[in-house]
């Protein structure tokens, strides 16, 4: 056959595949069959229409010339008739497939406008971001694990029902928990952070919202918005704090049940009341509300999605996290909680409004994450001198030896132990290790504490009252107790080391930040106490601890004047909760409490909180659901490790 037949049986290919047929008889009911016809008919390879008109132009050729043995010349003659005729009858029964010049042209300045808009939005947003947790996709997951840094996130490890399933078994999980899904469970919208209980109320609209700031360098600013209702109700509700009679704020939760700050704060005294599945169930409604309220573009996984804390919008979602980060750490759930603490850190990695990072080493080893954590430990060295931080220097070696470096980690943890000796003592007490008398007795270690700075002090009592459990393996216990000798003989030999850290120990950690207090107060580890600097001698709110000293407040609390006198502890955590509370005020309802000097004070209160809980549970078992129509078949599974709609 002739490269002149093959060309036009070629151009007769390309226009039969374009008008979605082969046999020259396409209609416009033709057109309008099946889809599964259609991608047939689309899937049709050019070569194989090239074969298929051979066979059947071979055919008609038989039959029309069945007494001529044609040549080659010959067939190629009679398949350029065959041609000629086919083309005729096209062109009766079938309507053109032409497009217009002009439309095209039009089409294509369509195109290069929808581009050009493509572009702008891809160089504001980043090249390659995900679209938000509700579009999350595969394509785009694959793409963005190819520059994840150490900050970035598996959404399905925020779940800690995944972390349990792992550890006891999907069974017994399945078996704990009752999974019910009815007609109640289609207004409930699926979220990373937390999984929302059939028994919160619907959502709608509570008056929260979030905006893109601005973008710089692949790195988006966002902040959060209240509406003019919510900020009326910000109103109560601080009005709400100053006040004495917690059941205000219950009041609130009625009213609006997803108000962030009310829940926040009703999560403390339920804590103080040692009830805490409520407090962690409040958190958890918190962080659904503060979700719900994410800009598309929003990106829990990336790390690269920034919150201002200086805006006082934008704390509810530090504060929030940082709870529920230690509620699931409670419940043995490390490798969970390590992953909202990677989420926090990402917020404001440079600033670090909470002090995240003086947790990170404990949850990071008890999940096992010693890679990791030493790939973070190296990258923020040089910026950051993280390990002129106790838990750091400690947390490494420990790291180190866990991998197998052994050589590693005894130079690493005798550098600790002389840059910090102060953790010693108080670490073999919490484990209840027994010394030989030459560590006991060594003025290095015994009056470390007396020869430095308080709020060294406070670091180091921080570290051994959150991590001593690491040190309680059996081969670590050993290993420690021989590099303490070590140590000391060091110490006998005058090492240089040991005097110069002597003399940094007396001149650095003169005073404790604002943000290292903020990680106090909020992770309430007893025995640690709150070394306030005399420019922070201001009441602490448990729903906004100790504001920056730059802070741009859209709400201002009224001015009270100060009632109290007493400055105990406890005194200090109640006016956290209530900041009008005086632990010396007598009430003049109490008959007697004159006399008995501030013991009615302390029986109102605690009728104050049993009130508050008795009405929040009250208020939470008397939540009904109403009905979805047409929504009985849903099935919505809240732990499912799929990417959520």
């Amino acid at each position: 056959m002739s490269s002149r037949v093959l060309r036009k049986l070629g151009l007769q290919g390309e226009k039969e595949l374009n008008c979605l047929g082969d046999d020259g008889s396409d209609t416009e009911a033709d057109f309008s069959s099946s889809s599964g016809a259609k991608k047939k008919q689309l899937n049709v390879n050019r070569y194989d229409l090239l074969n298929q008109q051979s066979h059947s132009e071979s055919e008609v050729k038989e039959d029309d010339d069945h007494e001529t043995a044609g040549s080659l010349n010959a067939q190629e003659g009679a398949i350029d008739l065959k041609d000629a005729t086919r083309r005729k009858k096209k062109k009766k029964k079938k309507k053109p497939c032409k497009i217009p010049s002009n439309t095209r042209s039009s089409e294509d300045n369509i195109e290069d406008e929808v581009e050009r808009s493509v572009r702008e939005v891809n160089e504001m947003l980043g090249e390659m971001q995900e679209v938000g947790p509700a579009h999350y996709s595969e394509a785009s997951s694959m793409t963005a694990n190819a520059r994840k840094g150490v900050l970035s996130i598996d959404h399905r490890t925020l779940n800690p029902n995944n972390e349990l399933r792992r550890i006891f078994g999907s069974k017994i999980i399945q078996n704990e928990q009752v999974k019910k899904r009815g007609r109640n469970r289609g207004h409930l919208r699926s979220t990373w952070l937390v999984s929302p209980k059939e028994n919160w109320p619907q959502i709608g609209k509570p008056g929260l919202s979030m905006k893109l700031v601005e973008t710089k360098n692949g790195v988006h600013y966002f902040t959060y918005e209240h509406s003019l209702n919510y900020q009326q109700v910000q109103m109560r509700f601080l009005e709400a704090v100053e006040s004495l009679n917690p059941d205000f704020i219950v009041g609130i939760i009625n009213t609006h049940p997803y108000h962030v700050d009310a829940l926040l704060q009703l999560s403390d005294l339920c804590r103080l009341s040692d009830d805490l599945a409520l407090a962690a169930e409040l958190v958890q409604r918190a962080l659904y509300c503060l979700e719900c309220a994410f800009h598309p573009s929003f990106s829990v996984t990336l790390g690269n999605c920034r919150l201002d804390y200086r805006l006082q919008q934008n704390r509810s979602l530090y504060i929030a996290l940082f709870k529920h980060m230690l509620f699931i750490g409670s419940r043995a759930c490390y490798r969970t909680a390590l992953e909202f603490c990677k989420l926090i850190l990402s917020l404001d990695p440079e600033g670090d409004p909470l002090a995240v990072v003086l947790a990170l080493d404990f949850y990071a080893l008890r999940s096992q994450e010693y890679e990791w954590f030493l790939r973070i430990a190296n990258d923020w060295e040089p910026t950051r001198n993280l390990s002129q931080l106790p838990h750091f220097a400690y947390s490494v070696a420990i790291a180190q030896f866990q991998l197998g470096d052994v050589e590693q980690a005894h130079i690493l943890l005798q550098k600790a132990l002389i840059m910090f000796p102060g953790v010693l003592i108080p670490l073999t007490e919490k484990c209840n290790v027994q010394t030989d008398s030459r560590i006991t007795s060594s003025p290095f270690f015994k009056n470390a504490q007396l020869t430095q700075s308080k709020s060294l002090t406070q670091l180091e009592l921080l570290y051994v009252a959150r991590s001593y459990h690491l040190w309680k393996e059996s081969e670590l216990v050993p290993w420690l107790e021989s590099n303490v000798h070590q140590v000391l003989d060091r110490i006998d030999a005058r090492d240089p080391m040991v005097l110069e850290w002597e003399v940094i120990r007396q001149k650095r950690y003169p005073n404790t930040p604002r943000n290292i207090l903020r990680h106090i107060i909020l992770s309430d580890i007893k025995d640690i106490p709150v070394l306030m600097n005399e420019e922070l001698q201001v009441p602490v709110l448990n729903f906004d601890p100790l504001p920056p000293t730059d802070s741009v407040d859209l709400y201002s609390r009224p001015i009270r004047t100060r009632l109290y006198e007493n400055d105990s502890t406890l005194s200090i955590f109640l006016r956290s909760l209530m900041p009008n509370f005086n632990i010396i005020q007598v009430t003049s309802d109490e008959p007697g409490a004159a006399e008995e000097g501030g013991e009615g004070s302390g029986v109102d209160l605690r009728r104050s909180v049993a009130s508050l809980l008795d009405a929040m549970r009250d208020l939470l078992s008397n939540i009904h659901m109403s009905d979805v129509p047409g929504d009985g078949d849903i099935d919505d599974d809240p732990d499912s490790d799929e990417g959520r709609p």
